[in-house]
């Protein structure tokens, strides 16, 4: 018997943002893995025929290698991610995961991609992401700040949009107050900047601030901040950034 194992994005929260694909994958798994929180978002689409299987956070690797085993044995396996699967997901640990074991015990592996959170944010906010932009986690869990720092600068310096991912946790609470530091020396204080918390989820919020005035303590782990460039403008209640090079919208 030939197993599978999918990888799937559920999408930032909501249900409406998840994608058929994602919701015909979890269905028709035999058995599904994921942090428990990610389970519940997508606990309408399991059923008593399945095997559901939670993990805590930080578990990421045990979490891979069970969903691996699942299916190299013959199982079709769904492992869940919220966003997108390769976007700060889950897609890295079980690729790596499944390509160190011998091809003929490898299971095939597909990604079923999801809409991460910078794309519903920037959604909400307008249209910021019009033109190039990076994604940057502020999280120093798995990088060394340095190494954060260190790209931070880069992409200041470059004058792209920046979507910041984890910025600020109970844990972490001066990574946002050192990236609003590290960019004011690249981009002016008037910059447009949004802030998305709980995107797709209830408790939504949007606020807009200039990184001026951007509050830090306004910011939490669910919170997506972007940060726009040269091209980002706000208009009245939106944040467009020009898709023409050195134009302001």
């Amino acid at each position: 018997m030939t197993g599978l194992l999918t990888v799937i994005g559920l999408g930032p929260g909501s249900p409406a943002h998840r994608t058929r694909a994602a919701e015909d994958a979890v269905r028709e798994a035999q058995i599904v893995f994921g942090y428990h929180a990610y389970l519940a978002a997508c606990a309408d689409l399991t059923g008593p025929h399945q095997r559901v299987v939670p993990s805590g956070i930080g578990a990421e690797q045990q979490r891979a290698r069970d969903a691996v085993r699942a299916a190299a044995d013959g199982a079709r396996v769904a492992l869940v991610s919220s966003g997108d699967a390769g976007i700060y997901g889950m897609a890295s640990v079980a690729l790596t995961t499944a390509a160190a074991l011998p091809p003929v015990q490898r299971p095939p592996v597909q990604v079923v991609p999801g809409v991460t959170a910078a794309i519903a944010a920037a959604a909400l906010l307008g249209a910021p992401l019009a033109r190039d932009f990076a994604c940057l986690s502020l999280s120093d869990l798995l990088a060394p700040w340095d190494a954060v720092e260190t790209r931070l600068r880069a992409v200041a310096g470059a004058d792209l949009v920046l979507a910041l991912y984890n910025p600020r946790s109970r844990g972490r609470p001066w990574q946002l107050h050192r990236a609003r530091e590290v960019l004011a020396e690249y981009r002016p204080g008037d910059t447009p900047v949004g802030l998305v918390t709980e995107v797709g989820r209830a408790g939504e919020r949007m606020e807009l601030a200039t990184l001026a005035t951007l509050d830090p303590g306004r910011a939490g782990m669910r919170t997506v901040v972007i940060v726009g460039a040269a091209g980002t403008s706000r208009l009245g209640t939106w944040l467009v950034t020009a898709r023409s090079l050195g134009a302001r919208s």
